[in-house]
């Protein structure tokens, strides 16, 4: 059985197409995914329609947002865009807040959360 050799002219060929996959695919999470609050309420307000939206929803989470909250969104300015984290414990909650726009993730304030509030968001997570 005889083989092909690879040549130099194969292996570059297949180092640049590998480089074009590679290099697309991080340019578009780079450049066309939201990274913080400020760059996500951007998407939504200034969308075409509501298919685009949906293209940012994790899959099976396409329930939890409606035409009609984008409707809301695109035909309103918003007063603030705040950016928060929940850390979830076993008998205890912290909503951090961070700043939303910046390259880096900086801490706002961190507060635990009132038990009622606490019981909101883990039936929201459900």
């Amino acid at each position: 059985m005889h083989r092909k050799k690879k040549t130099a002219k194969d292996w570059i060929t297949f180092a640049i197409i590998t480089f074009i996959i590679i290099g697309g695919a991080v340019y578009y999470v780079l450049f066309f995914t939201p990274k913080n609050s400020l760059e996500l309420y951007q998407e939504l307000h200034f969308a075409d329609n509501f298919e685009d939206v949906q293209k940012h929803m994790l899959e099976g989470y396409e329930d939890n947002f409606s035409e009609e909250d984008f409707n809301y969104i695109q035909n309103n300015v918003a007063k603030s865009v705040s950016q928060y984290t929940v850390f979830e414990y076993n008998q205890k909650s912290y909503i951090i807040m961070t700043s939303p726009g910046t390259e880096r993730l900086k801490i706002l304030t961190v507060e635990e959360l009132p038990e009622e509030v606490r019981q909101f968001f883990l039936e929201l997570s459900r």
